[in-house]
Formats: structure tokens, C-alpha cells, sequence
């Protein structure tokens, strides 16, 4: 059989059919392909540019995607997670109503942005801001024309098509990005990647899909939608002021080379966790959204969602939080060697994120979207009441520290207590079920940081490169010893995903 011949096999095989389960497992593969090559693609142009700009450039793109994050988030009236959940498979009806809305939010935005963008760039006092911000606010008006038939992308678990249309824009960034840090040199590289992504992604959603789109407002459509996505409009302000508002502190407490730091130290450390979040999120919740009325059957696929998550989140962060410091010599350089106690704070943080990436989707498809709304408000203010005093004392590092602590308690124990009675399981069953990569993880951090303290290499890639092979060892044998010896079920899971495609 030819290359091709096998490639064209394995394509067919992965395209999404047969039951649910089937489906779910085939796009959970598309996903993690997807997400894996975009991450692996940015990251790349990171640490490709990080050699090339300054922690001050990165900054600088830093506070114009916030402040455009900021407005998307506030603006986002959820609907498209709202045509998810519908238990109906055909959303036609709805598309021309929800298409009309993102492109009136889009101009509005972009409006918006072109007028702020002094006023943006004087909060930070950096002017130089001003203009990328002013570039930047393109965006939203791009992302409102895209065609409105890509929700069933995700709708319908069609993962290979949303891997086509997510990279498009990927790879388009890294070429466009690359291609002006070698010409220009300077910050407009990043804006520039940025934009293009986003005209990439617009071109590539109407000829993947052939729903064609026409201008029509029914107030009846945005009603029934509405419903739902109230909550997700609130959920996402909420997540914003979570999730961005310590890079806001930090990029007003502190300076824009700060938050380049801070920045460019969360897309590394919390990489892996946020791939799995993504992924999960991608696919659990249209699958659990099909399960939501048999409690039994969404129990049994939470929890091998769970065990796929943390067997690659636990020893993903404590891999991270070991190697951070020969990573950013050997990677980054030593300009970068602040952020390497950030790395290492934001790695844990990144596994509690990846765990409760498990949870969200499982209170979405069971209607229960306030959970996440209700728990963001109680992060949201626990942590604006510590963070900025905390920033000012240590810097970034307080920061991290700041949103990590807020997390592990009193939020975590809350979340863990709402999925167990979502799911109808116990406190028991959830922690045997993390103890495993727990214990695999922590054997191998050990013996990661004894090699990490006795090798002597003259080059700091060789010993990045000798570290994470030793840690990946480590690991396997470990898990393979509990799975043989302790009846982890592991091998079980894996083999029905496997049996599912």
C-alpha cells in the first residue's frame, strides 16, 4: 500500500460516523490534532520570535489583544453554544439571525476599538500602543462575517472540518508572523500574524461549509436563544476578568516588559492544560449534551473523559514546574529568565484548570450554566481583593501566586462537590481516580529534579533535551506498572476509544 494510499485509509477511518460514542471518540482525535498543531504552531513563533523582539514587544501586543479580548467577551451573547445545545439537529432557521448579530457586534466593536485606542494606550502608558490596537480592531468585524453554518462543526461533532478551518488561520499566522519579524523586526510582526489569522479563517468558513448566509433579524430566534446564552454571555465576562484581569494589574501595577513576561510564561506552562480544556470542552459537551437525560450514561463518560485528562494534564504539569528553568536558558534565552518562577506556579494552576475543564461541559449539557457564572463571580472577587497589594509586594510571581491560591480554595472544593451531585457519583470515586497519575507524576518530578541537580551538560538544550526523555520514561513505566498491578483500567478505556474508530 502506498503512503498515500495508507494516509487516505486513516483519513476515512477518523471521519466521524457511526454511534455516539463513535463520533465522540473520532472528534475527540480531530480535536487533539487540532488543538495540538495550533498550540505547537504558536508556540514555535514564540519562542522563534522571543528571539528576535523583545519581552517589551510581546507586551505591547499584550495590551491591545486584551483590551479586544475584553470587549469580545462582554459582547458575546453565547449563541452559538446556545445552537449546540439544542437537542434538535438542524439549526438552519436560526443561522441568518445569528450571522445578522455577529456582524452588527463586529462593526460596533471594531468602532469602538478605533475611538478608544488613545485612551487604552494612556491607562497603560504606553502610546506606543495606540496604532496596534487601532490595526487589531479589524478583527472583530472579520470574525462577525464568517459564515454561520461553522457551528455545526462542533454541533454535529464534525471535527475534521473544524481542523481545516482552525488551521487555516494557524498556519497562515506563522508564515505572515515570520515572515515580518525577519523583514521588520518589530512588534508588527505579532499584529500583523494576528490579523491575517483571522482573514484566513473568514475565507476558509465559506469554502468548507455551504450554508450561504442573508441578512434577516427575528426577534423570535434571538429570544429562544438568548435564553441559554445569557449565561454564557455572563460566564464569559466573568471568565475574562479571571483569566485576563491579572494581566490588566500587571500591566498597569507594573510595565509592559513585565507582561510580555507574564504572558509568554502562561502560553508555555499552561499549554498542555489549556489544549486539554479545549478539547474537552469541544467534545464532551455536544456528546454530554446527548446524554442529558440519562444520568447513568453521562456518569460513565465523565469519568473516562476524566481519566484520558489527567493522565496527560498531571504529568504535563509537573514536567513543566520541573524544567522551567533549563527550558527558558536553553529556549528563550536569558532575557527571560524572570518569568521561570511564573512557569512554574502557572503549571500547577494549568492541572487544576485541565480538571475542571472536565466539569463545565457536564453542567452546560445538563442546563446548569450558572454553576460556571456563580463560581467565576466568587473567584472574581476573592481574587481582585488580593491581587494588585500582592503584585506590588512580588511582582509577577505574586500575581501567579495570587490566582493559583484563590483556586485551590475555597473554589476548587466547590466545584468538586457540584460534580459529584451533577453526575450523581462520589467524593471516593474522584480521587481514585486522580490518585493514579498522581502518583506516576510525582515519581517521575523526582527523579526529573535529582538529574536537573546532578548534571553538568555545557549545553542547556542537551539537557533540556535529556531531562524530558528521562521524565517521559519514568512515567511510562510507572503508569504501566499500575495498570498491571493495581487494575488502574487504563488499557480498558483506551481500547474502546480505539474499538470506536
Amino acid at each position: 500500500m502506498s503512503p498515500l494510499s495508507a494516509l487516505r485509509r486513516v483519513l476515512t477511518r477518523l471521519t466521524p460516523g457511526g454511534d455516539l460514542t463513535e463520533q465522540t471518540v473520532k472528534s475527540g482525535i480531530w480535536a487533539t490534532i487540532t488543538n495540538v498543531l495550533d498550540r505547537a504552531l504558536q508556540l514555535l513563533m514564540v519562542a522563534i520570535l522571543a528571539r528576535m523582539l523583545s519581552p517589551a514587544d510581546f507586551g505591547l501586543l499584550g495590551i491591545a489583544l486584551l483590551t479586544l479580548t475584553a470587549f469580545k467577551r462582554f459582547s458575546n451573547v453565547g449563541f452559538d453554544q446556545a445552537l449546540i445545545q439544542k437537542a434538535s439537529g438542524n439549526v438552519d432557521s436560526y443561522l441568518n439571525t445569528y450571522w445578522s448579530i455577529e456582524i452588527l457586534r463586529g462593526i460596533v466593536l471594531a468602532g469602538i476599538l478605533l475611538f478608544i485606542a488613545p485612551l487604552v494606550a494612556a491607562f497603560f502608558s504606553e502610546p506606543r500602543a495606540t496604532p496596534i490596537l487601532r490595526v487589531i480592531a479589524l478583527t472583530p468585524l472579520l470574525l462577525g462575517l464568517r459564515n454561520p453554518g461553522i457551528v455545526y462543526f462542533r454541533k454535529n461533532l464534525e471535527f475534521h472540518k473544524q481542523f481545516v478551518y482552525t488551521m487555516s488561520g494557524s498556519v497562515t499566522n506563522f508564515v505572515v508572523a515570520l515572515a515580518f519579524a525577519l523583514t521588520t523586526g518589530s512588534v508588527w510582526a505579532l499584529v500583523f500574524g494576528y490579523v491575517a489569522s483571522d482573514a484566513a479563517r473568514l475565507l476558509a468558513s465559506y469554502a468548507i461549509h455551504g450554508y450561504r448566509p442573508w441578512p434577516e433579524l427575528d426577534l423570535e430566534v434571538v429570544r429562544d436563544l438568548f435564553g441559554f446564552g445569557k449565561w454564557i454571555t455572563g460566564s464569559e465576562i466573568v471568565y475574562f476578568l479571571i483569566n485576563q484581569g491579572d494581566d490588566a494589574v500587571i500591566g498597569w501595577v507594573l510595565s509592559a516588559t513585565s507582561l510580555g513576561l507574564y504572558q509568554v510564561a502562561y502560553q508555555f506552562a499552561k499549554a498542555p492544560a489549556t489544549e486539554i480544556s479545549q478539547i474537552i470542552s469541544s467534545v464532551a459537551f455536544p456528546a454530554y449534551s446527548q446524554l442529558q437525560d440519562d444520568i447513568p450514561a453521562l456518569r460513565s463518560a465523565f469519568y473516562r473523559t476524566l481519566q484520558v485528562t489527567m493522565v496527560i494534564a498531571f504529568p504535563a504539569a509537573v514536567g513543566i514546574a520541573t524544567v522551567a528553568p533549563t527550558f527558558v536558558e536553553a529556549v528563550l534565552g536569558t532575557e527571560w529568565t524572570p518569568m521561570v518562577p511564573v512557569m512554574q506556579l502557572v503549571a500547577v494552576y494549568g492541572l487544576l484548570i485541565a480538571l475542571g475543564s472536565a466539569y463545565s461541559p457536564v453542567w452546560k449539557a445538563l442546563d446548569r450554566p450558572d454553576y460556571m457564572v456563580k463560581l467565576g463571580a466568587l473567584r472574581l472577587v476573592l481574587t481582585a481583593i488580593i491581587v494588585i497589594p500582592v503584585t506590588r509586594e512580588f511582582g509577577i510571581a505574586g500575581t501567579a501566586a495570587a490566582v493559583l491560591g484563590v483556586y485551590i480554595f475555597p473554589v476548587m472544593p466547590i466545584d468538586v462537590y457540584l460534580v459529584i451531585e451533577s453526575v450523581e457519583t462520589s467524593l471516593g470515586r474522584l480521587l481514585r481516580e486522580m490518585s493514579y497519575p498522581a502518583a506516576a507524576s510525582l515519581l517521575m518530578g523526582g527523579v526529573v529534579l535529582w538529574l536537573q541537580a546532578t548534571l553538568t551538560l555545557e549545553w542547556a538544550i542537551l539537557e533540556l533535551i535529556v531531562l524530558v526523555t528521562a521524565g517521559a520514561a519514568v512515567y511510562a513505566v510507572a503508569v504501566a506498572v499500575l495498570e498491571t498491578q493495581l487494575r488502574w483500567g487504563l488499557r480498558k478505556t483506551f481500547r474502546n476509544f480505539a474499538g470506536a474508530i
